[in-house]
Order: structure tokens, then sequence, then C-alpha cells
């Protein structure tokens, strides 16, 4: 249920359970820190994190977070995987994004979208707390007041507004969004493994 294919430095993993909304399972969480892992060891230059079908994903699977994914520190794991990744990552979101599979995206150092995505973390309906760096990752990219818009007061935020509010970095329609996706790549795929690492550790404040 995660397809993972390499071409040239430029790896993509693709969320592959479209019947049922490419909602999670811990099975599926752990193939994907095992992808990141595994893109990581072969030195790639950059990581494509999709969708198959309308939706990137429901979050988790109803009936395993009912039996406790829906907390699990699988969430925080991939996500801070991906974070540390030395590669440029990007989540070329397919479709709608809820729930925990917010964190994916939001670790990922670019966000495409298609116009008809949106985005909804129902974390305060749900009872639930948000990943514990998912909170920061959110405010850093769009503020304090927009965070709580969308933690606290539950908001579902259309594609457009995450244009605008700074959440995704371009929208491209369905038809186009991995050859954006790759067109965005290119520049670091054609880099050494150590010159894209160094550029991001300068993006992202360090030496």
């Amino acid at each position: 249920m995660i397809r993972v294919d390499e071409q040239a430095g430029i790896w993509t993993m693709t969320l592959d359970r479209p019947d049922k909304a490419n909602s999670l399972t811990a099975d599926m969480l752990q193939a994907l820190c095992g992808g990141v892992d595994a893109a990581c060891a072969a030195e790639a230059r950059v990581l494509i994190l999709t969708g198959k079908g309308k939706v990137f994903s429901a979050g988790a699977d109803l009936a395993e977070a009912r039996a406790g994914l829906a907390t699990s520190g699988l969430w925080e794991d991939l996500s801070g995987r991906i974070a540390a990744a030395p590669c440029l990552t990007i989540a070329a979101l397919n479709g709608t994004l809820a729930g925990g599979a917010f964190g994916m995206a939001l670790a990922c150092d670019l966000r495409l979208a298609v116009p008809g995505a949106s985005f909804f973390y129902p974390v305060m309906r749900l009872g639930f707390l948000p990943q514990p760096s998912d909170p920061g990752r959110l405010a850093a990219l769009v503020g304090p007041a927009r965070a709580r818009m969308i933690l606290m007061a539950g908001q579902k935020i259309p594609a457009s507004e995450a244009l605008d509010w700074g959440l995704v970095d371009r929208l491209a329609a369905p038809e186009a969004l991995m050859a954006d996706a790759l067109a965005l790549a290119e520049a670091a795929a054609g880099a050494s493994p150590a010159h894209v690492a160094a550029i991001k550790r300068m993006v992202q404040g360090g030496s």
C-alpha cells in the first residue's frame, strides 16, 4: 500500500490505498519510515510524497485509530525522519489532507497541492492532541493565529486559502502535479548529495 519508486536520485513514495482515501495503518506508517530511511541510505537528492486517487490521506485508518493508532508515536517518528532527511523533500498533495497525515506534509521542505484539496486537522473535535512537532511547524508556516484556526477552531482550509497563508507553496492542476513536482526536483537531482544537504542545513540555520 506504499509504492516506492527511484529514478536518477529522485525517490517517490506513493500512498496507494485509494479505496480507503489513503487512510494510514500502522504497517503503512512503518513502511513510510522504512522508505525514508532507505532513501537517505541511498543518498537520494529528492524525496517526493504523494498519493493515488483524489485524496492524499484521510489520516488514520478508522479501525486502527479506535485501537490506538490515533495516538501512536509512529506519526511523530515519521514526520521527524522526513524533517531530518538531508535531501529536498516535496509533498505533492493530490487531494485533501486530514488528521495525522498532516505531519508528513508539514515536515517537507515544499508543498504542492491541487486546487480541489482542503486541509483539516480535527484534533479538537476528536479529543486528541496533535503530534508534538506539528503545532510548531504549522505556526512557523502560517503564524500562530492561523495555526489556532486549524487546530483549535477546527477549520477546514481550501487550497486557495492555504496558498495565501503559506501552508502550500504552489497549486498545480491534477494532471500536472507530478510534472510540477519533478520540475522542482530537477536542480537538486542534478547536484551531489553533499551539496543538497549543505544548502538544506544553511536554510534551516545550521552550518
